[in-house]
């Protein structure tokens, strides 16, 4: 029979506690020893206590049996707690360790695996490894140590009678074999619907004013019940399998209790037993029915466990960003060289970019604009390595970016979104975030200089105010200047601006086209905009169709191209007020 790989692995991670584990192994074998030790005391008391004058003193009797339980409490606190311990360490362990990757992987990740599918994995996928080590382990341990035990007494006392209830082995292990692979299939659909229910959760939660506007309500009731019902027919299916194990096992033996109850006589007739040997004999038997229901119960714990090892052990092992490459040692000037860039994405016929020859200089803003699809915000998107280039290189002050490890590179960039993330935490922490000693007047002057003075000055604790998941307290405008003011905290010589001002309106954007003026100075600025006051600003423009560069110039030299630049002017930025 072949070990699990997913088993051997879990069974690595706990050698690290083998101190612990001991311990528990030796409670575990402790409590084992009392069972056949109350069987043996029957035997005593039967044989020798009811026939005339005792051969032992009374007091001995209730001493013994106190003695015993306390003996097995003792060694049952000892194995509970040294498991549950072990088992929480491993929990936060490997929560960690998913944690830790997927702080690691790729965008790319996320296209083939939602954000539901990993929370449920952290949170419930690796619980149930936890509960099989700590359940099954035990139970595999204790009672197969159990059954042994009072499989060996059995023997003692009538080895002829114990070849009966052997004959339960085998049979009861079949079964076991036979609802294991059910199980098993049983259980990894259940985990793909259990996915899929936290990802109806966690889409509805965050999509509150989408559902509400839009009466969305009964939809996502029924998506809900459509899981939820599904996800209850897996459950009965899984408990009515399950559950099949556990009378089949006891009707086993029954069956083999019976034939032992009727042999037995025909011995005592026959003088080859005592009234003692049966009465313990059967009472072993007896007790030999608990532990093996508690190992047939294993299986459906253990195939539970084992289904969720997979789905976290295949997240943990999910391969992460390159830590490879050159570290900056100075701060870079800022040159950028697009050397004929490609890039498709995974599954997909049409590449996004094709050729791109462009150089950025220290300083220069350059503005990118097209209609949607063209390529823009993949473009930009390569700059700090969220994806590699399919062809081509990019270059950072004459050095390909491939070769400079991602957290040097990505440390000379700044980048603000039209899709602002911020934290649940104080306004200062979501300034000076990624900072691990942030600079209290540096948190104030980046505050300023996005115009968050009067926004700051309104909030009950100021700069300490938290803004609630992701800055539900702000405004749709002032999450956009708190982001901006993140990025001029950072002081990178990069500048990635993706429709910066979109969520502004137009008193807050003049505002923040202010700062944003201010902090372009001097670095080197790519801008994604719509707006014609934010693509005027640009000292070139370049001008995107189909993955290709179709133009560069200055907004007035491009509209005297007459090319496609100015059909995309007079489309779309004709009746925006000039500045």
């Amino acid at each position: 029979m072949t070990v699990s790989p997913h088993l051997q692995r879990i069974i690595l991670l706990l050698l690290p506690h083998k101190g612990r584990l001991t311990l528990a192994f030796l409670g575990m074998m402790l409590t084992a020893a009392t069972e056949p030790t109350l069987a043996a005391m029957m035997k005593s008391l039967l044989d020798n206590g009811f026939s005339g004058k005792p051969a032992f003193q009374l007091w001995m009797v209730p001493a013994a049996i106190i003695g015993i339980f306390v003996l097995r409490g003792i060694s049952t606190f000892t194995t509970s707690y040294m498991m549950t311990w072990i088992s929480t360490r491993l929990l936060n362990n490997l929560r960690q360790q998913m944690f830790n990757r997927i702080l690691d992987v790729p965008l790319g990740f996320y296209a083939d695996n939602s954000v539901g599918r990993v929370i449920n994995a952290m949170m419930f996928e690796v619980q149930q490894i936890i509960d099989m080590i700590r359940n099954v382990l035990t139970s595999l341990i204790r009672d197969t140590l159990t059954v042994f035990g009072l499989l060996g007494y059995l023997l003692f006392i009538n080895w002829r009678l114990t070849l009966i209830a052997l004959v339960l082995l085998p049979l009861i292990a079949l079964v076991v074999r036979l609802t294991g692979k059910r199980l098993r299939k049983l259980t990894q659909e259940y985990l793909e619907i259990n996915a899929e229910l936290t990802q109806v959760i966690e889409e509805t939660t965050r999509a509150q004013q989408v559902i509400k506007i839009f009466g969305g309500h009964q939809y996502e009731g029924d998506r809900f019940e459509a899981r939820a019902t599904k996800l209850r027919r897996y459950s009965m299916r899984m408990a009515s399998t399950f559950a099949a194990t556990v009378p089949i096992t006891q009707i086993m033996a029954s069956c083999a209790l019976a034939i032992v109850i009727v042999i037995a006589v025909i011995q005592s007739g026959q003088g080859q037993t005592t009234v003692g040997d049966f009465v313990s004999f059967v009472t072993a038997m007896l007790m030999l029915l608990t532990p093996l229901k508690h190992l047939a119960e294993v299986n459906g714990p253990l195939q539970r466990g084992l289904s969720a090892a997979e789905s976290v052990f295949e997240l943990i092992d999910a391969p992460s960003e390159r830590s490879t490459g050159k570290i900056l040692q100075a701060r870079a000037e800022g040159r950028l060289d697009f050397v004929d860039v490609g890039f498709s994405y995974p599954d997909q016929n049409r590449a996004a970019l094709s050729h791109i020859d462009l150089r950025v200089m220290p300083g220069e803003t350059i503005a990118f604009v097209g209609m949607s699809g063209g390529g823009k915000s993949t473009l930009v998107n390569l700059v700090p390595g969220f994806y590699s280039a399919s062809s081509g290189e990019i270059r950072l002050d004459d050095v390909p970016i491939e070769q400079i490890a991602l957290t040097s590179l990505r440390a000379q960039i700044a980048m603000v979104s039209q899709h602002v993330v911020l934290f649940d935490d104080s306004v200062a922490a979501n300034i000076a975030y990624g900072d691990a000693a942030p600079d209290r007047s540096r948190i104030e002057t980046a505050a300023k200089a996005a115009y968050l003075d009067d926004v700051i000055a309104s909030l009950p604790q100021g700069l300490e105010t938290h803004i609630g998941d992701n800055g539900s307290r702000l405004s749709g405008g002032q999450r956009q200047r708190l982001a901006i003011a993140r990025a001029i905290y950072k002081d990178a010589p990069i500048l990635i601006l993706d429709e910066a001002t979109s969520a502004l309106d137009s008193e807050s954007e003049r505002a923040v086209q202010a700062a944003l003026d201010q902090l372009m100075q001097g670095r080197t600025t790519l801008v994604i905009a719509h707006r014609l006051s934010t693509i005027e600003r640009a000292s070139r423009i370049a001008v995107l169709a189909d993955g290709h560069i179709v133009e560069v110039g200055s907004h007035h030299d491009l509209l005297a191209r007459n090319g496609v630049y100015a059909n995309l002017y007079h489309l779309q930025f004709a009746k925006e007020p000039a500045e």
